[in-house]
C-alpha cells in the first residue's frame, strides 16, 4: 500500500497589515467630510517678508505646504527670492550646526550676506549691526526663531543665537560665498550688557559648554566704536 501522503506544513495566518487597501478603506470610510477633504487637500502658504529695524535685514516666512502627511516648507526659490529683494542669486555654501540648549554662537559679521533658519528646535536670535556707514548702525533686532522662519542677514551685520528647546537646534546658514578662515569680518560679545539683549537663559561667561572663549572676549559695540573713531 501506497503511504499516506503527509499533511502539508502548517502555515500561521498573517495578520494584516494596517496599510492594506481594505483596511485603508475602512479608515477613510470612517472619516467625516471636512476630516477627509483635511487629509487629502493641500493648503498653501505663500512665502512673506517683513522689515526689522536694521537695514536691509528681513524676517521671511517661507513657502509651506500642508496636507495629509504633513508639510513641505520651501527654503529657497531664486525667483521668489529676487522678486521680494534678496538679490542673491546662489547659494556658494550652506551649514547647519548642532547646538545643545543654553548655548551660545556668535556674535558674528562676516564679509558675506547670511540666509538663517532653524531646521530643528527653536533659538532666540539675535542680530546687530554694526555697518559703520549704516543708518542703522548699532541697533539691535531679536526674534523667536523657529522651523519655517527665516532672517535674511546682509553683509557686515552680526548674527548670534541662543538655543531655547530642551532637545537642542539644528541651525541652518546658507552663504553667499565660501567661508575662509582670516576673511574680512567683525565680532561682539554677547556678553555685552549694553546691547540690552535679553537672553532667555542667563549666560555663564566661564561655561565653555555655554559661550566659547572666543565669543565671550570679543570687543564690546563701544569697543567697536571707538576703534572706529580713530
Amino acid at each position: 500500500t501506497q503511504p499516506a501522503p503527509s499533511a502539508p506544513p502548517h502555515r500561521k495566518r498573517r495578520n494584516p497589515s494596517p496599510t492594506q487597501p481594505d483596511d485603508e478603506r475602512s479608515r477613510l470610510e470612517k472619516l467625516s467630510i471636512p476630516q477627509y477633504h483635511a487629509l487629502v487637500e493641500s493648503t498653501v502658504n505663500p512665502l512673506q517678508v517683513t522689515p526689522t529695524l536694521i537695514d536691509g535685514l528681513v524676517v521671511l516666512y517661507v513657502k509651506r505646504v500642508h496636507e495629509g502627511r504633513g508639510e513641505i516648507r520651501e527654503l529657497y526659490r531664486a525667483s521668489a527670492y529676487c522678486d521680494i529683494g534678496i538679490g542673491v542669486s546662489s547659494w556658494a555654501q550652506v551649514n547647519l550646526t548642532r547646538t545643545v540648549y543654553g548655548a551660545v554662537r556668535g556674535l558674528h559679521a562676516e564679509n558675506m550676506c547670511k540666509l538663517v533658519t532653524v531646521a530643528h528646535g527653536e533659538v532666540f536670535g539675535v542680530y546687530v549691526d554694526v555697518r559703520e556707514q549704516s543708518p542703522t548702525f548699532g541697533n539691535v533686532f531679536y526674534r523667536s526663531i523657529v522651523p519655517g522662519v527665516q532672517v535674511f542677514v546682509p553683509r557686515g551685520v552680526c548674527n548670534g543665537f541662543q538655543v531655547v528647546s530642551q532637545e537642542g537646534a539644528e541651525y541652518l546658514y546658507m552663504f553667499d560665498i565660501e567661508w575662509k578662515s582670516g576673511m574680512p569680518g567683525r565680532a561682539l560679545t554677547p556678553l555685552d550688557e549694553s546691547l540690552g539683549i535679553p537672553w532667555p537663559i542667563p549666560i555663564d561667561p566661564l561655561n565653555r559648554t555655554q559661550i566659547s572663549e572666543k565669543d565671550a572676549a570679543a570687543p564690546t559695540l563701544q569697543d567697536l566704536h571707538s576703534e572706529l573713531s580713530k
